[in-house]
């Protein structure tokens, strides 16, 4: 499997101020030109083998909103590279409505093949609230677009939107399903400095989800792509050192490793689905789990272990193996 080359270019291209974006804080870059582009590939490619199958990634900006001088000064850094066989091909992310026939045909030539689409959500109103400038339709579109371009779709998703309650969220996954993305990242939504969200959480006027709400509602969504065979690439954002920055990060289900909490929170509930269903009886539980699988089951501080031996009746042992599956016996045939 290959490995990301990334270059961010923040809020580069990007004409609108969504309401949550500080896009330099995000990404800890704070130049978006060519030369910074390339003294960022430069630097993450040292720690990346040459192959055909790594990519270039372009990150922070909306590429195709872009100047088309711009645009094409920045694929033809990328291409440098591809040429000297550090990485295959090109990926990049852009606003949904910024996708056409024009600007495909230069990412082609350019030999990009995965373009991410910043579609947060699929509920119009809740975009309007956002004030991401687009609509759930300039989604579809641009999908459609990039399909009869063959390249393959990335699709953003946020949790936590101001707007987005629980039937508007589970909307979003179902119209994210029925798109067939190839890839999907999803973000809970903090509360980072000097963004218009800042300003309305300081006022009362936005309350973020905890960090339980957030790890909940994420699970639904990465198992239900997941179960569609789509690959949840990210959950949760990157924790670079100038996100990190005592300050930056105002409110919000922050935590660094906020995709293992979501996997554990799944392994925690399919566990708890098999006690539910056993009859009366004092059981032990075993656990066969992969040894690099282990830590995420039992949970930060062991607490899903805690959690389901919290009746008193139930005593949990692990033991290694090739795949995760739990077996049970009742203590007291023993």
């Amino acid at each position: 499997m290959g490995k990301i080359i990334p270059a961010f270019i923040p809020h580069a291209g990007c004409p609108h101020q969504c309401v949550f974006c500080n896009q330099k804080t995000i990404s800890g870059q704070q130049v978006s030109g060519v030369e910074a582009a390339k003294t960022q590939i430069e630097k993450y490619g040292k720690w990346v083998q040459p192959s055909i199958n790594n990519e270039i990634a372009f990150y922070g900006g909306s590429f195709t909103a872009l100047p088309r001088d711009f645009q094409e000064n920045l694929l033809k850094l990328g291409n440098t590279y591809l040429d000297k066989g550090w990485a295959g091909s090109i990926r990049l992310s852009t606003r949904p409505d910024y996708i056409n026939d024009e600007e495909l045909a230069l990412l082609k030539k350019y030999r990009v093949t995965l373009v991410e689409l910043g579609a947060q959500s699929l509920d119009d109103k809740v975009l309007v609230l956002a004030e991401r400038g687009h609509t759930a339709q300039d989604v579809a579109n641009a999908v459609r677009l990039l399909r009869k371009y063959n390249f393959k779709v990335g699709l953003q998703f946020m949790i936590g939107l101001p707007g987005q309650d629980e039937a508007s969220f589970k909307n979003t996954i179902a119209r994210g399903l029925a798109l067939k993305p190839d890839i999907v990242r999803i973000y809970p939504l903090l509360v980072i400095k000097d963004t218009p969200l800042a300003k309305s959480f300081e006022e009362g006027k936005y309350t973020p989800l905890t960090l339980d709400e957030a790890v909940k509602e994420c699970y639904e969504a990465y198992a239900a792509f997941t179960a569609a065979g789509i690959t949840v690439i990210r959950m949760g954002l990157q924790p670079d050192a100038e996100l990190m920055k005592i300050g930056n990060i105002l409110a919000g289900p922050f935590h660094p490793s906020f995709g293992e909490l979501v996997k554990s929170y799944g392994y925690k509930i399919k566990v708890e689905k098999i006690i539910a269903d056993l009859p009366q009886g004092d059981y032990t539980i075993v656990i066969t789990v992969p040894s690099k699988l282990a830590s995420i089951v039992r949970g930060m501080n062991k607490c899903n272990v805690k959690a389901w031996e919290a009746s008193g009746k139930i005593k949990v042992e692990f033991q290694e193996g090739p795949n995760f599956e739990v077996t049970h016996y009742d203590r007291k045939t023993l």
